[in-house]
């Protein structure tokens, strides 16, 4: 068996590696980088990837973020996807709503720790803990061989124990492990990321202090914060607000402990803003809304609400709030990258707030391993051959870990 990253061995997003034995061959990950768009995005160089007798049995995915499934759709062949049944779900409830939504036409799910076979590969998938829901570790035998592609990994959201679970029974032996290091350079050695239920406690200081709504700008696919903003809310004595692209999700993740409205949820309620109404309309998915039945917030009762609910929204969002006089008193949490506050939609909802005198703060923590949970991961797993991926330092990693080999974009190793 043979592999190569296509893409990732020296930047964060757009991951993609092909393995090869015996003349066939499958792709891990095929994702959009961060800093392109998809209209003028290239697929990587995988070689036949336009003919159908490419011998090119399938797709893995790791997980559902844009940044490791955003090029199939460009793929020019139909083909097998591979990835986890909830975050199949997720990417359905998703497409009508977002922009570039995709769904794969020839999806195959897999479970967690239950092997499967694509031609001479066996890969066996082990859930894990990320900021993206139902996203696994792929481990991949063939003749004899073995390689563990992380995929997105951490030690502390609420599945934290997933990643304990791990370290005691580590897949072994493993000759390569492909493991991403997306916190080198962002983060100093000794320091260890906050854990989700420290995002609630902050959460919840902050209403102590917020006198109308709390709206809170996360991405609703973001599972582990969702839940996060939840129990705050509801041990600060609120309810939880979401649009109807959240309540959708939120049932897609078909988890009785995922906060959603419907069943015993009767704190978790739906706001459908005005444009997305229209969007409902215009997508033909209108009916969607006959599911919230009883928990509707309608916009003439909204600011009455107010004060005793947290919203979870899309910066866009803001201009519907004020029209309907919800943001008497309210305070705003930016939960999310820092980073995508200088783009277009978080610099528009940064002086949206300043323009209504609404206080902003950011509280979140990573969706990616701190340096110490990689090094526990890469200890347990103890390979032969450590392969950095998903990283802006890959030169980083010998400081960091043993028996490391650096393998640039576009290059062959046998293994």
């Amino acid at each position: 068996m043979k592999f190569c990253i296509h893409r990732g061995s020296d930047q964060i997003g757009g991951s993609c590696v092909e393995l090869e034995h015996g003349g066939e061959r499958i792709l891990v990950d095929l994702g959009l980088p961060l800093d392109q768009e998809f209209d003028t995005a290239d697929l990587p160089p995988i070689e036949g990837s336009e003919r159908s007798n490419s011998k090119i049995l399938a797709v893995l995915l790791s997980h559902s973020h844009r940044d490791h499934w955003g090029l199939l759709p460009k793929l020019p062949l139909p083909i097998d996807v591979y990835l986890g049944r909830k975050a199949l779900s997720m990417m359905t409830a998703a497409r009508p709503f977002v922009p570039g939504g995709y769904v794969p036409e020839r999806a195959v799910t897999y479970q967690d720790r239950v092997p499967f076979n694509v031609g001479p590969f066996e890969v066996t998938p082990y859930l894990a803990d990320h900021s993206g829901f139902d996203a696994y570790s792929l481990l991949i035998r063939a003749g004899g061989k073995t390689i563990l592609y992380s995929g997105d990994i951490r030690s502390h959201g609420r599945k934290a124990a997933l990643f304990q679970k791990f370290l005691a029974d580590a897949p072994a032996p493993v000759d390569v492990l492909l493991m991403e290091g997306s916190s080198l350079g962002r983060l100093p050695r000794e320091r260890r990321f906050e854990t989700e239920t420290d995002i609630e406690q902050r959460l919840v200081e902050v209403l102590s202090a917020t006198e109308g709504m709390l709206v809170v700008a996360c991405s609703v696919q973001n599972i582990d914060r969702v839940v996060s903003v939840y129990r705050a809310a509801k041990r600060s004595g609120r309810q939880l607000l979401v649009d109807a692209y959240g309540a959708e999700i939120l049932k897609a993740t078909d988890t009785a402990s995922i906060p959603k409205p419907s069943g015993d949820w009767d704190d978790v309620k739906v706001y459908i803003p005005q444009f997305q109404r229209r969007l409902l309309v215009r997508n033909g998915i209108a009916h969607l809304v006959d599911s919230y039945k009883g928990r509707r917030i309608f916009p003439e009762k909204l600011s009455g609400q107010a004060s005793k609910s947290v919203m979870i929204v899309r910066p866009w969002m803001l201009t519907d709030l004020q029209e309907v006089g919800a943001l008497e008193g309210a305070r705003a949490v930016w939960s999310q990258w820092e980073g995508y506050l200088t783009s277009e939609p978080g610099v528009a909802f940064t002086e949206k707030c300043k323009a209504l005198d609404i206080p902003l703060e950011t509280i979140h923590t990573s969706g990616h391993a701190d340096i110490h949970a990689l090094q526990q991961y890469a200890a347990a797993v103890n390979p032969v051959r450590l392969v950095p991926i998903h990283t802006f330092f890959p030169s980083q990693f010998s400081e960091l870990f043993a028996n490391v080999e650096l393998s640039p974009d576009g290059n062959w190793v046998e293994i």
